[in-house]
């Protein structure tokens, strides 16, 4: 057994003899920086290249005469809502940063988080406290079993105590631990907000634009098909249509019809919620038009390795930081249940006047150290350990669970772009071939082909085919959003983030 361990054993018996090798071992080892408890470290990323199975996609397919590639190792844009090119999405942006209480909160907890970290600071220092005193007393000896008469005198006291515990086995160094873990648990939180709302904002302009040019589109359709009920009323009436087809058709325009309040509806809860994300009620705020040709789809995207999606990701910085949290509560835990050693002194002075304050035989001081061991608590100490051990073992598998997901959010983000892409250039292929059968038609009917009923269902498809072409930009606008979210939203990079610094 090492000279340390057989002190540190003997000082469960507190004997005279054995108070001087006691505090001698406490103090080497509090100097040491002795600590229980696991030591943490941050959890290597896993060992892949790829987020996909096998690779990951290089170029998207062109669709409107823009191709998406991916530039893998490309640090994510700080300010990657620009590349929209809308001066408009940036005055909101610019608003809502400064206005949105959501945010507010979320740099408030963490300003909070921060402080009291600092106060934790304290119990590295001696705790001092000081007092002074004067009274008028008058005492009777009567009260100790004497007749002599009761004496009326003035009393002066300062008085002066400072303690000190000793970090024996650091339970005080893995509870700052914890608290400064908590500072990065509320910093990720803090990029997590300024993410999040950036991404809420952009796919809310994007479904605002998409539901207008969708709303004009429909209407758009709705007189066409108007059109066609009534000639197909006027054929009714000349007996060379049968009433059947009238009805089919006014089927259909009502079916059309009852799309226009829908997209209403949501036009209009989007105008409420980018409201809501500038930090204004609906009522005092309206936000600007923006076209969805307005907005230009970013080209070239950025793919962050696997091995730094981990120092980006907020969800992933919070569970790391939640469990180094844990960690410490285990060392908490487990110095609770070993001996604490507190250093106390004291001062005073008295007298029954001012200049007779600091004479010497009213002066007193005294200087100890208190050894503590926790004998029996009913399992208490024990059983805490074993849960902080529990919520350790919890917080990893949440964080391995976290980074999972993660992974599986890049994934998926950038399939869907590629996938997107297709689907939009099978919109632009239908819409292209419902034109060419309009303009198609449209030159039969001049020459006597087809009938005028023939033109208006042509054009029906075509607008058709519009909404379905509109439908799928913003889709891709929106999947182009998800990619930067999924990689970190890029919050390490933009500098006029107050939360930024990585």
């Amino acid at each position: 057994m090492s000279t340390s361990n057989h002190n540190e054993l003997e000082c469960r018996r507190p004997t005279r003899r054995l108070f001087a090798p006691c505090l001698a071992a406490a103090l080497a080892c509090s100097a040491a920086g002795c600590a229980v408890g696991p030591s943490f470290h941050s959890p290597a990323a896993p060992a892949v290249r790829h987020y996909g199975f096998g690779e990951d996609p290089r170029e998207t397919s062109s669709a409107e005469g823009v191709a998406q590639r991916f530039n893998p190792g490309k640090d994510v844009a700080g300010d990657w809502w620009r590349l929209f090119n809308s001066k408009q999405l940036q005055s909101i942006v610019g608003e809502a940063l400064a206005n949105n209480p959501g945010l507010a909160a979320a740099q408030a907890s963490l300003r909070a988080s921060e402080n009291d970290l600092r106060a934790g600071y304290g119990i590295f220092y001696p705790q001092i406290h000081a007092d002074a005193a004067a009274t008028r007393e008058r005492f009777s000896l009567v009260q100790l079993g004497e007749s002599a008469r009761a004496t009326l005198f003035n009393l002066f006291t300062l008085s002066a105590s400072a303690s000190y515990a000793l970090d024996v086995f650091g339970g005080e160094r893995r509870q700052l631990e914890g608290l400064a873990a908590q500072v990065d648990v509320q910093r990720a939180t803090e990029h997590a907000a300024y993410v999040t709302l950036l991404s809420n904002i952009v796919n809310t302009v994007i479904a605002e634009a998409a539901y207008r040019a969708e709303i004009d589109a429909t209407r758009q359709l709705i007189e066409l098909q108007g059109e066609q009920v009534k000639l197909a009323r006027v054929q009714y009436d000349s007996g060379t249509q049968p009433y059947s087809n009238v009805l089919s058709l006014e089927s259909q325009l009502a079916s059309y019809q009852a799309t226009i309040p829908q997209l209403q509806q949501k036009l209009a809860e989007s105008d409420d919620l980018l409201a809501t994300l500038v930090g204004h009620v609906p009522a005092d705020w309206s936000p600007p038009t923006i076209d969805l040709k307005d907005l230009r789809l970013p080209g070239d995207l950025p793919v962050s390795l696997p091995s730094d999606l981990l120092r980006q990701r907020p969800d992933i910085l919070a569970a790391e930081a939640t469990a180094h949290a844990a960690s410490a509560n285990v060392g908490v835990a487990t110095a609770a249940l070993l001996p604490s050693v507190t250093l106390n002194g004291s001062f005073s002075a008295a007298g029954t006047a001012t200049n007779r304050l600091f004479a010497a035989n009213g002066k007193a001081w005294s200087f100890g150290a208190d050894v503590g061991q926790p004998l029996f608590e009913g399992g208490t100490l024990w059983f805490n350990r074993k849960a902080a051990v529990e919520n350790y073992t919890q917080a990893m598998a949440l964080y391995r669970q976290t980074v999972l997901g993660a992974f599986e959010q890049v994934a998926d983000a950038l399939r869907a772009l590629d996938h997107d892409a297709s689907a939009l250039r099978a919109e632009d292929e239908a819409l292209d071939t419902a034109r060419q059968a309009l303009h198609l038609v449209e030159t039969h009917y001049e020459a006597g082909l087809d009938t005028y009923l023939d033109v208006l269902s042509a054009d029906a498809q075509y607008h058709q085919a519009v909404i379905g072409d509109l439908q799928a930009v913003a889709v891709r606008y929106q999947d182009t959003v998800a990619l930067y979210v999924a990689l970190g939203g890029g919050w390490w990079n933009d500098r006029t983030h107050t939360g930024a610094s990585p």
